[in-house]
């Protein structure tokens, strides 16, 4: 027991040390052992000002795939991602919906109590894997609410509904803050919830975070923007992985990933 311990916790810093990255097609591919992240992402419109913010739409597409082709891979439970200063979060005025409101509920029910905060909607992929049983994908409707800004943070909720093995709501939680870095002006904290008693793992999602609003007769807009040298930045610091259902492993991935947009004015 102990040798498969010391086993354990060697595969996993050996999977923390071993990350690289390459360019693939659209996707940034993160790497480590078994292990493959593909991220990408993008700005909507692509030409802005070089100086001033204009509203956007901020597209975040990822998949988590095994190397070998084996099937279930690791649970995804925590990204840390720093975004590029030229983009910034305005939530005055916005309707705010609490984290528990959303916790039980349908996507249905979820927009019916929580609608006018919903800044974000996608969709992705789950994989619920038990023993002895042939891996069950499930497609996910994603909403996103806004959760407002307090102490300096902006918080964000990204909930989803699943219907294997049992109905279910998956909330994740999401905190901004500002940060002053460098490239980077936004630092922000994702937790993702242990899925059906940790035979649940994501595959894929894609989302779509952006919303135009009036608030005391201005056209506001949740995300802003501007494109100064053609390129925004975002950083991966970690992006967890753990394998709930097995040996409790910890897999842990990093890497950058640059996006074109075009300058104007």
């Amino acid at each position: 027991m102990r040798r498969k311990s010391m086993l354990v916790l060697a595969l996993s810093a050996a999977l923390v040390v071993g990350v690289t990255a390459v360019a693939s097609a659209k996707f940034e591919v993160f790497r480590a052992g078994n292990l493959i992240l593909k991220a990408d992402g993008g700005v909507s419109p692509k030409a802005l000002p070089k100086s001033k913010f204009a509203p956007v739409t901020v597209n975040v597409k990822g998949k988590i795939e095994t190397s070998d082709g084996s099937g279930h891979p690791a649970a995804f439970r925590e990204a840390i991602i720093d975004f590029d200063k030229n983009g910034q979060i305005d939530t005055t005025g916005l309707a705010v919906c609490k984290g528990g409101q959303l916790e039980a509920r349908t996507t249905t029910a979820a927009k019916s109590v929580c609608g006018k905060s919903v800044v974000g909607s996608g969709s992705g992929q789950i994989q619920i894997s038990f023993p002895e049983q042939a891996p069950i994908p499930v497609n996910a409707p994603i909403t996103v609410f806004n959760g407002g800004t307090s102490g300096g943070k902006t918080t964000l909720y990204i909930h989803t509904y699943i219907t294997v093995p049992v109905p279910a709501a998956v909330v994740t939680t999401v905190t901004i803050k500002k940060v002053n870095k460098g490239r980077y002006g936004l630092s922000t904290v994702s937790k993702i919830p242990v899925i059906a008693g940790g035979s649940g793992s994501v595959l894929s999602f894609n989302i779509q975070f952006g919303k135009k609003y009036n608030y005391n007769g201005q056209q506001k807009s949740y995300i802003v923007a501007k494109c100064t040298d053609g390129k925004f930045h975002a950083k991966v610091i970690k992006a967890i992985f753990k394998n709930e259902a097995g040996d409790r492993s910890t897999t842990t991935l990093s890497g950058t990933v640059i996006r074109p947009c075009t300058p104007k004015g």
